[in-house]
């Protein structure tokens, strides 16, 4: 191994090792101050439950009240269905309204959760706590209870002050954090040994990268110019289209289905515009650059067939030509917050961040798809159609802070890696939050973008033997 190598190897490990102790040193995170009551129900009629809840400062029964309620529709007569309510940690009081018709219903489970505690409720709990109620409450020999209602405006309360929901919050987060540092650690060093098992092949493509730099610069400006080659505005269309693709999407959200100012995950609302330009943005540079990459090698075929030419320069070109418009783009963000009374500050400087990460992103797939493509062309028409499905499933256009949706499915959308990026040009311009501050995030994202730039070098170093013959 060269001195400049062994060099890049002992800078490495000292990075690892650094972001090692700060991982060791991190503090605990403020607990969430939600938990989660699982009632399970089977009523004789369809009706309408209302979960109420009090805090300890607050008065029972008077301080009930709608703005600390939650309203659920139960409609599967005779069959056991199961609500979710998100409730304080220190809620004093519940209150459970049972619709406002005389029907005989059974609670068969009522259970609050957080993250993977939970506190069950059997029958002789249920009726030890109950402090007030309008109806009839006996045991149903299930373990849950039974609720006569005999009149209209049924309801029960409980007094959940002395379950040690609050404790077992804590409980919880203590061994989902010491667990998340636990996880991160294995990955970062066993993520080290092993690039440094693999060194040379590991910096292979990033060394020819670098040698080419000018080149891949100048080929990325003149792949630019050439897209618009003969039309009498040029590169002038570059920056219209996603213009006018913001224009219409703002004016069918905002002013067609009255989507008004949207509410962040921070507690922020911002107008329209604004928060779907973050989202917008860096899709263009995505879409644009997935697309053009994935046909480079059949569009630049003539310097694929010459063999002195660097061949795995050609993704990246296509990337950097991408990168001009979103470059544009972003100052173009910068500007129109500014005129909203938004102004840049250091969250901002966060944007060049993420850029880098979704150039990353967009280059371990551009890798691996330009290779395959040249041997499987319907890929081309495979991946449009996973761009027309991509803007959809990506919180882009809708707002997965505010929409009702299960845990479950909300991470499975949270998986996506885009989801890191988009949420990421938001936290710098709306939330004002660090990219360190969300660490599990950053720590997927950057796991699945190595795991797939190693794995698409990789298909583009075996398949790149037999371009020629092929194109």
């Amino acid at each position: 191994m060269s001195k400049k190598k062994k060099i890049l190897a002992g800078v490495l490990i000292l990075f690892v090792l650094l972001v090692n102790v700060l991982v060791i040193m991190k503090p605990a995170n403020p607990e969430s101050g939600t938990v989660t009551v699982n009632i399970t129900v089977k009523s004789e009629d369809a009706n309408e439950f209302q979960m109420f809840y009090l805090l300890p400062e607050q008065k029972m029964p008077k301080e009930f009240s709608e703005v600390q309620s939650e309203k659920v529709w139960y409609d599967s007569v005779g069959k056991k269905d199961t609500f979710s309510f998100e409730i304080p940690k220190d809620v004093a009081y519940l209150r459970l309204d049972f619709g406002n018709i005389a029907a005989e219903t059974e609670v068969t489970g009522i259970n609050f959760s957080y993250k993977l505690k939970k506190i069950k409720m059997d029958s002789a709990e249920l009726l030890n706590i109950t402090r007030d109620n309008s109806v009839s409450v006996e045991e149903n020999g299930n373990g849950g209870i039974l609720v006569d209602a005999g009149k209209k405006d049924p309801f029960v309360v409980w007094d959940v002050s002395t379950l040690g929901i609050p404790d077992m919050v804590h409980s919880a987060s203590q061994i989902y954090f010491y667990a998340f540092k636990i996880i991160l650690l294995l990955v970062l060093d066993l993520g080290l040994l092993l690039i440094l098992t693999h060194f040379e092949r590991m910096i292979s493509l990033p060394k020819e990268l670098i040698e080419n730099r000018k080149l891949i610069l100048n080929l990325g400006k003149n792949d630019f110019k050439n897209k618009f080659a003969g039309s009498f505005f040029g590169t002038f269309w570059a920056f219209v289209q996603p213009i006018v693709t913001v224009l219409v999407y703002w004016f069918v959200f905002e002013k067609g289905l009255k989507a008004g100012g949207q509410l962040t995950a921070a507690g922020i609302e911002v107008p329209f515009v604004l928060w779907l330009i973050a989202g917008m943005v860096p899709w263009f540079f995505f879409s644009d650059a997935l697309g053009s990459g994935t046909n480079a090698m059949m569009e630049y075929s003539y310097l694929v067939k010459k063999v002195v030419f660097k061949i795995s320069i050609l993704p990246i070109v296509k990337v950097m030509s991408a990168l001009f418009v979103h470059i544009f783009f972003i100052a173009f963000t910068i500007v129109l917050y500014a005129a909203y009374h938004y102004y840049p500050d250091l969250y901002t400087l966060q944007i060049l961040y993420y850029s880098f990460a979704l150039l990353v992103f967009t280059l371990a797939l551009v890798y691996g798809t330009c290779a395959i493509v040249i041997f499987f062309k319907d890929l081309t028409q495979i991946i449009n159609i996973v761009l027309q499905v991509g803007v959809w499933i990506t919180p882009i256009m809708w707002n997965i802070d505010t929409m009702q949706l299960s845990p479950v499915l909300i991470t499975i959308f949270k998986l996506n890696p885009l989801y890191y990026i988009v949420a990421g040009y938001r936290d710098s311009l709306i939330n004002k939050v660090w990219f360190f501050e969300r660490p599990g995030l950053t720590l997927y994202f950057w796991v699945v973008t190595l795991a797939l730039l190693a794995l698409g070098t990789s298909i583009f170093k075996r398949l790149r033997v037999h371009f020629a013959d092929v194109l």
